[in-house]
């Protein structure tokens, strides 16, 4: 049998990444990783105001070059690589025109932020996604049941209505949006009619509100009710949408020349990183996969008997093929995981950093460096510190809210606090707290799928946190009191995203099949320690605690 590769495109939150991988037995050939310029000097973005926008550019300039160069230094014929498929954070939608140009790439919009696309963590659309909340409790037919049942201010709608409202240019320009996995698997097959092109069911379901219970996306007259643009976005939108392990189309002339492969490459629909991850992870039934970064997805499947007609309350979705076809996929997450760490991190580094920058005793060459080196020894150092902790009564307790919460039950108005502070109170007390704030609220995820009736035996990591702090791991195997199984491959959502377009591309007959012959396995496991267990459920109830108080403040 000839060489037969697939590549899996994955955007995060910080930059963009491809995999070339064997469709035979998943060896990777090859991997490379493009730092977004423009997001790196935090163009675009108000972190004051919680607005968080990327440049289309930086996504175009790093895909262009992460898949140039993969294939070529992997010396391998270009017409082997059979399939591509794109993964990116969600909901992170982008206006387009008539024609399906991002409004940033056209003058006049190049430098408005409206214009670029809304990233996932943004969340100046928070009175929307109230109002949308408000109206969808009147109406005839709840169009929130099947997304948790609260819609929230990191998705498509209210991130349109947010800024329909704030900006008329915008407005009158923006012929339709796309989420950023449309946008890109719709540059690369040529920019077809949006009425022919292939729309993925993962974004639309989780983030969009579409099910087949209403034949496609909320109503037009409840999306008018909100704004009459929203009505007429919604009838150029979709009804059908598609999973990814279908084509949609093939990699178009003019970017076959830019990525140096040719039009017989298949594009698969696109997908979120977190859905992709789960299936690079090797999901399936009973088994949670936390996707943990910046924030943490929490994704597991389940057969469509198990919960018939049942919606899971206070998640982000469930869908019927999302991650795997013919099977419910179930998403849940927290607005921050890794975030947290790295605002501790940033709140002692700043005046340090600052000292550094402003000294006359450094060479100006070594600053950068010297302050990087600081950054990398602190969160080691802090971990090391927190491990050999005894549990204290008197610890201090935390609430992960630091970004406001989005599952169970999203809250994005909700602030964090941290609590039992004293004279003894060390950088390492309050490290280990955080750490213990964010495993706290994985539980809470995880309780409320099994309140639920969705049984989670297992937990698989994947992610950065999970591949790089083994402190944070097994806190969290203590405090879920469940093994933890790291995946072995770091670029998971990438391989997930090849296993699709492995199937999209006829090569595999299925995404399970896919997993069988391309899964990495597993690095480790982490195991819960049963005195470690006994103290966490003590601390897990001030946790609960101290939750009700600052969210009856509100």
């Amino acid at each position: 049998m000839p060489d037969q590769y697939v590549i899996g495109v994955d955007f995060g939150t910080d930059s963009v990444r491809s995999l070339l991988v064997d469709t035979k037995n998943g060896q990777t050939l090859g991997t490379e990783v493009h730092w977004y310029a423009r997001w790196k000097k935090g163009y675009y973005c108000d972190p004051t105001q919680n607005q968080y926008r990327q440049h289309t550019l930086d996504h175009l300039e790093g895909m262009e070059r992460v898949v140039r160069e993969v294939v070529e230094n992997a010396g391998i014929d270009p017409r082997s690589v059979k399939g591509i498929c794109i993964d990116t954070t969600g909901s992170s939608p982008q206006a387009i025109d008539k024609d399906g140009t991002p409004l940033c790439l056209k003058d006049g919009f190049k430098d408005n932020p409206n214009a670029m696309m809304i990233l996932w963590k943004d969340h100046t659309a928070i009175e929307e996604a109230n109002e949308i909340n408000a109206l969808a409790g009147q109406w005839k037919e709840n169009y929130t049941e099947f997304v948790g049942g609260i819609y929230s201010s990191e998705w498509f709608w209210a991130k349109m209505l947010h800024v329909c409202r704030t900006d008329q240019a915008i407005k009158s320009e923006a012929y339709s949006w796309m989420e950023h996995c449309d946008l890109m698997t719709y540059l690369l097959i040529g920019s077809p009619s949006l009425e022919s092109f292939r729309y993925s069911r993962c974004a639309a379901g989780h983030k969009a509100m579409w099910h087949a219970d209403w034949d496609g996306l909320p109503d037009s007259s409840f999306l008018s009710t909100l704004d009459p643009y929203l009505g007429q976005v919604k009838d150029r939108l979709y009804t059908h949408t598609y999973t990814s392990n279908q084509k949609a189309g093939n990699l178009c002339e003019a970017w076959a020349k830019k990525l140096g492969l040719t039009t017989s490459t298949i594009v698969s629909v696109g997908t979120f990183d977190a859905h992709a991850g789960a299936v690079g992870a090797e999901v399936s039934a009973n088994t949670l996969v936390r996707v943990m970064g910046t924030s943490t997805c929490d994704i597991t499947v389940c057969d469509e008997h198990v919960i018939g007609d049942r919606a899971v309350k206070g998640i982000c979705g469930q869908v019927n093929g999302s991650v795997l076809p013919g099977m419910i996929g179930l998403e849940a997450g927290q607005s921050a995981f890794g975030d947290v760490l790295a605002w501790f991190k940033d709140v002692l580094m700043a005046p340090t950093r600052d000292i550094i920058q402003q000294s006359r005793d450094i060479d100006a060459s070594q600053k950068e460096k010297l302050v990087k080196k600081l950054e990398e020894d602190l969160i080691r150092n802090l971990s090391e510190q927190a491990a050999v902790l005894p549990p204290e009564d008197t610890a201090p307790v935390a609430l992960d809210w630091i970004n406001g919460r989005r599952t169970p039950d999203a809250n994005q108005l909700l602030k964090s606090a941290i609590v039992n502070l004293s004279l003894g109170t060390s950088a390492a007390h309050i490290f280990k707290s955080l750490v213990e704030a964010i495993c706290f609220g994985s539980k809470k995820i995880i309780n409320r799928f099994e309140e639920e009736g969705i049984a989670i035996d297992s937990v698989i990591g994947i992610g950065g946190v999970a591949q790089k702090s083994p402190f944070v791991m097994q806190t969290l195997a203590n405090v879920l009191n469940k093994p933890i199984k790291i995946s072995a491959s770091e670029q998971t959502p990438a391989l997930g995203a090849a296993m699709y377009a492995s199937v999209a591309s006829g090569i595999h007959s299925s995404v399970q099949e896919a997993i069988q012959n391309m899964g990495q396995g597993f690095r480790t496991t982490y195991m819960p320690k049963e005195n470690e267990v006994h103290t966490y459920k003590k601390m897990f109830t001030e946790y609960e605690v101290l939750a009700s108080f600052v969210e009856s403040q509100e």
